[in-house]
């Protein structure tokens, strides 16, 4: 399998940013380990902190990918456009937090992205990547 992992806003920050949320390791760290358990599959990795950006790069990856995992971050909350931009590519999209939303501030209890998503994933720390990957093999 092809699947592009996306990171949206401060997730480069894992690994110094609220370690009591978010763990210790940085997500270079996490994916290097996450190659080795995959390895018969290619897992591309962006990440930026720029909403235009990930909108660009979802655009690209109908024919390429066979699945996206997105962390959208602060953008799963706020973003109309990266919303629109997954309902308009064929490629599949699960939804990926590794804090459990829902034990959080109430405004990070909406998500704008979910109903355009093949599911949603949040709690499991960076471990919710693994959960997502295993999604598309189901």
């Amino acid at each position: 399998m092809n699947i592009l992992i996306i990171n949206g806003p401060n997730l480069n920050l894992l690994g110094k940013r609220e370690p009591e949320i978010y763990g210790s390791k940085t997500f270079t760290e996490y994916l290097e380990d996450l190659r080795k358990q995959f390895c018969d599959d290619h897992i591309d990795y962006f990440q930026s902190n720029y909403e235009g950006d990930i909108v660009e790069r979802l655009h690209k990856t109908d024919e390429i990918y066979d699945g996206v995992i997105l962390n959208a971050a602060a953008y799963t909350h706020t973003s109309v456009a990266i919303a629109d931009a997954i309902a308009g590519i064929s490629v599949p999209v699960v939804e990926v937090h590794i804090s459990n939303i829902f034990k959080r501030e109430s405004f990070r209890h909406k998500s704008f992205i979910a109903p355009y998503c093949k599911g949603s994933i949040s709690g499991f720390g960076l471990d919710s990547y693994r959960l997502a990957l295993l999604s598309f093999k189901a």
